[in-house]
């Protein structure tokens, strides 16, 4: 029974974490020594328990900063109440076993408020217990740590995960642990080679976690092409292959600049589409233009974006949408995202909350009538790092020298908009380079979005905002990257990555002219169960980031076979668990029906199925790949999580119990009586 999907080409290529904590309060006992500034951390700083030694930086290992020429763009509840849904919060008390209440914990985090974005927790006088660098328990009990963290009147949330970052420098990474930020991920701009890129960061560690797309501008440069050129045949089958080639090493997804290189034309982009939802993994897009000026609007960017996503069945990203295609057009463009949700197309995007890009204005943006597109002149320019706004003639000037400047270009109602929407994330578009030649979102976008806009304007709740900062940018890579599945989350067997912030003093503190600048309020930063940042102050000798990867497993034997009557089918296994195609109901008087605009496959005994596909009873061809596409089938509200395989779709056999159905296990082989 085939998937639906919209005119997609059909290439197919083989190839593969002993005091007592409870509601009384708990005295801390912090021994701060913070000593000079170090680039990987020549420091100690207090009950660190890590005897690291640290690795003194490099170059990056694609020889240079992985931007793409821009490092830039290139109802709300500020009250300690708990805003959450009373009728929806997870209890995690349910879960909780004597034992656990009873074991000794590595750290406790007592006594906060716990936001859970994925269960809608949101709840005060919580604890919470780690072991090693896994939460094992959420609970209003009392427990018993061999540290404790006194988090009354603290946020505890799950540590943020900024999925449109660059390469984790070692500079800018404090930053980003300063901003709360875990997972450091260069989804806007990348690396061409990604084995290197893991192999580089996995020696000389991060504090944050660490992934990248394949970037397709620098891919592109590397076969001499320029910027305004035209890609011939030959060009576009070569960086088809190094796609290929980069997702099987681990990329998270493909990139795209649009703006930046205007000569990308649609045949290059295409095939990488295809390619893309073969994979399994998003397409991350920095629009073609970002105003309204014709020719070429930000109605066009949505457009051909969405068109893409329309043609291919790839999910896409719109990068910083209040900058790039949707800049005074916000509403507009939100509603073509509604629209092409509506229809069963994968569309995210994301917003940095400022109402000021920034790039180099050397780049394309600021080719021949960038004052008409921007609606701005000189004087709303500035120096990144500098006080000094711009004239024509100081502007040509630190053209020619490739300057970044950042411009007073965003309604912030445009960034608003954008915010409140349940698609759109958070994402930074920076990180701090040695120079301080940086937009301050680089170091303060998460603590903004907080302090702005869920304190002071009360545009957002505090839930929602830390869903946009840490389950929904993990949940967008998550498919084909199981190490993300465990970020974004508070929650047992989740990974120890935690932020505990004062809802009250969380802000951003950079500034255009001191971008370096951490952010206030934040006390407390955690990487895999230890303390990157304890009581504001950062330990630079935690440095446990890890790499966050694409993985892909492909069919290669059945592993076992069902016998239901006189029919027999072939079993697959998948990460430990056993499925069944799920066309094998539909030979047993099982209605079985899609809905091209939905993931759902509805099951309805003695119905009838909606379409006819390769028999259930014949293996897989041997190198498909196996993807975790979303989709589901529902039986009477029952739903189980479906496995694609080419074109076909499989449910966990043990799933096939919800329908009724009575499962015999003998070795290899399973029945239905």
């Amino acid at each position: 029974m085939p998937m639906q999907r919209s005119g997609r080409g059909n290439r197919r290529r083989s190839g593969r974490t002993r005091l007592l904590a409870g509601a009384a309060a708990i005295i801390v006992i912090a021994v701060g020594v913070y000593l000079a500034w170090s680039l990987f951390g020549g420091g100690s700083s207090p009950e660190s328990g890590n005897d690291q030694t640290p690795i003194a930086g490099e170059t990056t290992p694609d020889g240079g900063q992985a931007g793409d020429g821009e490092q830039g763009d290139d109802r709300a509840n500020g009250e300690a109440e708990a805003d959450g849904d009373e009728e929806t919060q997870a209890d995690p008390e349910e879960e909780a076993t004597p034992e656990e209440l009873g074991k000794v914990y590595d750290i406790v985090i007592a006594g906060g408020r716990v936001v859970n974005p994925e269960t809608h927790l949101d709840k005060e006088g919580m604890n919470v217990g780690i072991s090693g660098d896994t939460i094992e328990v959420v609970t209003s009990q009392p427990l018993q740590g061999e540290r404790v963290i006194d988090a009354s009147g603290l946020v505890v949330a799950p540590g943020f995960v900024d999925n449109l970052s660059y390469d984790p420098n070692p500079l800018g990474v404090w930053n980003k642990i300063a901003d709360g930020v875990t997972s450091n991920i260069a989804m806007h701009g990348g690396t061409t080679v990604p084995e290197q890129f893991y192999r580089y960061y996995e020696r000389d560690r991060p504090p944050v976690h660490f992934g990248a797309s394949w970037f397709y501008t620098r891919a592109r440069y590397d076969q001499q092409l320029g910027r305004y050129d035209a890609a011939r045949p030959e060009h576009t089958e070569a960086l088809l292959q190094q796609a290929e080639q980069a997702l099987q090493e681990g990329a998270l997804g493909i990139s795209f600049s649009f703006e930046y290189v205007p000569g990308i034309t649609q045949e290059e982009v295409e095939p990488l589409m295809d390619l893309a939802y073969e994979y399994n993994v998003p397409v991350y897009f920095h629009g073609r233009y970002s105003d309204m000026e014709e020719p070429g609007t930000n109605i066009d960017t949505m457009e051909e974006i969405i068109g893409y996503a329309r043609k291919s069945g790839a999910a896409v990203h719109i990068d910083h949408i209040n900058s790039t295609g949707g800049t005074f057009s916000m509403e507009q463009s939100l509603q073509m995202i509604d629209e092409a949700l509506a229809e069963g197309l994968d569309i995210t995007a994301c917003v940095y909350p400022y109402d000021f890009w920034g790039t180099y204005l050397n780049s394309a943006r600021f080719d021949e009538g960038w004052q008409e597109r921007f609606r701005i002149s000189y004087d709303d320019l500035q120096i990144a790092g500098t006080e000094e706004r711009l004239t024509a003639e100081s502007f040509k000037r630190y053209q020619a020298e490739g300057k970044l400047a950042v411009a007073y270009a965003i309604p912030e109602e445009d960034t608003v908009l954008a915010l409140q929407h349940p698609n759109v994330m958070i994402g930074s578009d920076a990180i701090l380079e040695p120079g301080h030649n940086n937009h301050p979102r680089a170091s303060g976008t998460f603590a903004r979005t907080i302090g702005r806009y869920v304190r002071e304007q009360e545009q957002i709740t505090l839930s929602e905002a830390i869903r946009k900062q840490s389950l929904q940018p993990a949940q967008r890579l998550e498919k084909q990257a199981p190490a993300l599945r465990k970020k974004g989350r508070i929650a047992k067997g989740m990974d120890a990555d935690i932020v505990v912030f004062d809802l009250e003093t969380i802000s951003d503190r950079s500034t255009v002219v001191s971008p370096e600048l951490t952010s206030a309020g934040i006390e407390y930063v955690l990487v895999m169960g230890q303390l990157a940042l304890e009581n504001g102050e950062l330990n630079r000798d935690i440095r446990l980031g890890q790499g966050l990867r694409s993985e892909f497993v492909r069919f290669e034997e059945a592993a076992g076979e069902l016998l239901w009557t006189d029919k027999t089918y072939p079993l697959v296994n998948y990460r430990d668990r056993l499925y069944v195609d799920l066309a094998a109901l539909a030979e047993h008087n099982y209605g079985v029906s899609h809905v091209s605009t939905s993931k759902v496959y509805a099951i309805e005994a003695g119905g009838t199925a909606s379409e006819a596909g390769p028999s259930p009873a014949a293996e897989p061809q041997s190198g498909t790949l196996m993807l975790e596409r979303g989709y589901t089938a529902d039986a009477d509200g029952v739903q189980a999580e479906l496995l694609s395989i080419g074109e076909r779709v499989f449910m966990p056999i043990t799933d096939l119990e919800a329908l009724g159905l009575n499962l015999v296990n003998d070795g290899d082989v399973w029945t239905i009586e």
